[in-house]
């Protein structure tokens, strides 16, 4: 079956069309339309991806923290409108799957309905949530690798999953520290907007550029973990 322009064609015709309209309430206004008509289009031509997303995130719901459900909503909506980026694939995949879950990390914690909720909970306060973040991170992209699952949409969803909950994490973890906060939230959420609004812009989509030698997001997962590990153990020192 013909599934039509590839995901970033699409995608650039869209902001042409934004770009053309000089950004003017119309312009916003058809862009998302014509946005909409295409994922709703792109959705029912995957409808097992729509169901295991779906699946998947009532499983958020039903674990997760009820205090979050707009979070895990969010999570859902973002996933359902782009699934024209699995291109030729049908279904979502582990990795995504992984990376997915990576994303709603913030929505799964902070539960205390049950002993084994309130320890998960404590725990997410030191080393435990970061490290599985850090190691999901490692995870999909060997798995969409070694699998030949690599999409624009795993593409995307890694990256939006990094900034949501790092950015989480930072604001939960490092409000003590301000330029600690404030470095963390350049690392993941500047170069986001940064894309985005050149985008927007220019009328066609643009990557991120990506450091060979040193890249400032993964440098700060690592010193985020440690120092998350560092607090825990201080305090059980201290409780000692």
């Amino acid at each position: 079956m013909t599934v039509g322009p590839d995901s970033r064609a699409a995608t650039n015709a869209l902001l042409d069309g934004l770009r053309q309209g000089r950004w003017r309430p119309r312009a916003w206004t058809r862009f998302l339309a014509q946005a909409s008509r295409r994922s709703i289009q792109q959705a029912r031509r995957r409808p097992r991806a729509l169901v295991e997303i779906t699946v998947l995130h009532l499983v958020f719901a039903v674990c997760g923290n009820p205090k979050r459900p707009l979070w895990i909503f969010t999570s859902w909506a973002l996933a359902a409108t782009h699934l024209g980026m699995l291109e030729h694939r049908r279904s979502i995949g582990i990795a995504n799957v992984i990376t997915l879950t990576r994303a709603n990390l913030p929505a799964l914690t902070g539960r205390r309905a049950t002993p084994v909720a309130a320890l998960a909970s404590d725990l997410a306060d030191g080393w435990v949530t970061p490290a599985a973040a850090l190691a999901s991170d490692l995870a999909d992209g060997c798995l969409a690798r070694r699998l030949g699952t690599r999409t624009p949409f795993g593409a995307a969803a890694d990256s939006l999953a990094d900034a949501a909950f790092w950015a989480w994490f930072a604001l939960r973890q490092e409000r003590e520290s301000r330029p600690m906060l404030i470095a963390a939230l350049l690392a993941w959420l500047a170069p986001v907007m940064a894309v985005t609004a050149v985008s927007v812009r220019r009328g066609r989509m643009v990557d991120a550029p990506r450091p060979v030698i040193v890249r400032p997001a993964a440098m700060m997962q690592a010193v985020l973990t440690v120092r998350a590990l560092l607090r825990r153990r201080a305090a059980t020192r201290a409780s000692k």
